[in-house]
């Protein structure tokens, strides 16, 4: 009883002196803040104050730019230096959970072979038996939530190589998803490309969140985008 005494006096300390604002970043679920966000993931009004935050960009495309894929390294760098590559990585954390299975390939201690994943954007399920298929690999892709011709126009064209690598490999950056899907999104931004419905505030939370981590610009309809889908949060 004193424990759950303290926990309401809590509560309303919060919404005394910080507001539903405050709740959110508490980690409180509120009618607009899922509950399902991880703590790399800001809730939907948090996302919304960094949004506003984001410089203003023009909305060109990658070529006039110069845009070149290599400016970002090789893929799946070991940036985090644990032995695996980062599509190993990030296979194995996004994976329904006791799904996969894998094996030590060199340094890295989880080759992930064969699993379960649940594609964020379609909410398909994909299962595969043997990873070292090559057709099997390609339905299964990570992909740069940002995409990486997106943060080139966004400020990553003067960025350095080191920087550029780091973001290409970053985790926070990446997801596990459906390879058609993943074709089909390519270097879209939200004003050109959105996920399912169900997915599309933690979708517009994530991409907030990547831009700004990253200090890089939006355009005016990519800003009107985001504002849309966070509202409906």
């Amino acid at each position: 009883m004193r424990r759950l005494r303290l926990l309401l006096g809590l509560l309303v300390l919060v919404l005394v002196t910080g507001g539903c604002d405050a709740v959110l970043e508490a980690g409180l679920p509120t009618s607009t803040d899922s509950t399902q966000a991880d703590a790399a993931t800001p809730g939907a009004r948090k996302a919304l104050r960094l949004l506003a935050a984001l410089p203003a960009g023009a909305r060109v495309s990658p070529s006039s730019l110069g845009y070149d894929r290599d400016a970002f390294g090789s893929a799946w760098a070991d940036v985090d230096g644990n032995g695996c590559n980062q599509r190993d990585d990030v296979l194995l954390r996004d994976a329904v959970p006791g799904s996969t299975t894998v094996a030590v390939q060199g340094s890295c201690d989880h080759d992930v072979l064969a699993g379960t994943w649940v594609d964020p954007y379609t909410g398909r399920r994909l299962t595969f038996d043997d990873l070292k298929d090559p057709g099997q690999a390609q339905a299964i892709q990570i992909d740069h939530v940002v995409p990486l011709a997106e943060a080139w126009t966004s400020g990553a064209v003067d960025w350095s190589d080191e920087r550029r690598r780091r973001y290409a490999n970053d985790l926070g950056v990446l997801l596990a998803s459906d390879g058609p899907t993943n074709a089909a999104k390519s270097d879209d931004d939200p004003a050109a490309w959105r996920p399912r419905q169900a997915y599309q505030c933690r979708y517009a939370r994530q991409w907030v969140a990547v831009k700004s981590a990253w200090d890089l610009s939006v355009d005016d309809s990519e800003r009107r985008a985001l504002e849309e889908m966070l509202a409906a949060c």
